[in-house]
């Protein structure tokens, strides 16, 4: 009963950071203008390239982490990511609301850290190929 609850709260807690992602790139795609805007707003060159970086980033890796696939290594460069979008986009301290937001990403670092460590459970693609593999 544990280690099937512990799967089912592990791919929720999964599927809840990944969806943040997911979501956060259709954003992206339904406003470019308004993303790339902001992206040379903060003082970045080449907005196309990194909207283009963002796009994959997001999307790509936020939908391996939502089905479970090479967990930890996606967990880990969307850490590095969130990490480096709070540097670049969030760092006005002396903002409330830029910190809120600061805060919020290194928050959501620690929590894909958290599935860095210790995968994604006993739901998904990393432990259907485990499986696999034990049975072959």
């Amino acid at each position: 009963m544990i280690n099937r609850q512990s799967s089912n709260v592990s791919a929720a807690a999964r599927v809840l950071l990944a969806l943040l992602f997911v979501v956060s790139a259709f954003g992206k795609l339904a406003a470019p203008a308004a993303t790339k805007a902001y992206i040379v707003s903060v003082g970045l060159p080449s907005p196309d390239l990194a909207y283009l970086a963002a796009l994959f980033i997001e999307l790509g890796l936020g939908m391996a982490l939502l089905v479970g696939y090479r967990t930890r290594v996606v967990a880990t460069l969307l850490a590095i990511f969130t990490v480096i979008t709070a540097f670049v986009f969030h760092a006005q301290f002396a903002d409330p609301n830029q910190m809120t937001h600061f805060l919020k990403n290194i928050a959501i670092a620690g929590g894909l850290l958290q599935v860095a460590v210790y995968g994604a459970g006993g739901l998904g693609l990393d432990a259907l190929r485990l499986r696999r593999s034990q049975t072959a």
